[in-house]
């Protein structure tokens, strides 16, 4: 069984950073790709970011190309998203995700690629 626990959400004003972090406990991190989701208030559970087990591929929802950015330490078990130029329609909880994987250089892009999931950290953006 995989513990992931998300942190580093918080309320920002549009324009500034957030660095999310997801640390997972329970088996070894580098087989499994992971990625982030988030769902906002009435809204669809919508792909965000994924990394592979090697950390050498990743992907990204159109919206958040280019502003954010997803990376992963093997050795502290932990993949971070680091958020820039955050904007109002960024605003959501925020969940990790992570898919036991013997591929190395697979991203998925899916919900129901994932099998583990954490509780989710909230990020706010006001205007």
């Amino acid at each position: 069984q995989v513990r992931l626990v998300e942190s580093g959400g918080g309320l920002v004003q549009a324009g500034a950073s957030l660095r999310l972090s997801c640390t997972a406990s329970g088996s070894t991190f580098s087989i499994f790709a992971m990625g982030w989701f988030r769902q906002a208030p009435g809204k669809e559970h919508e792909f965000v970011t994924a990394i592979t087990r090697s950390g050498g591929s990743t992907s990204f929802r159109d919206s958040v190309k280019g502003r954010f950015t997803i990376s992963r330490d093997n050795a502290k078990n932990t993949v971070y998203l680091q958020m820039n130029s955050l904007k109002p329609e960024d605003s959501a909880v925020y969940y990790c995700a992570a898919r036991r994987t013997t591929y190395l250089s697979t991203a998925y892009v899916l919900r129901s690629d994932y099998e583990y999931w954490g509780q989710g950290t909230q990020v706010i953006v006001s205007s």
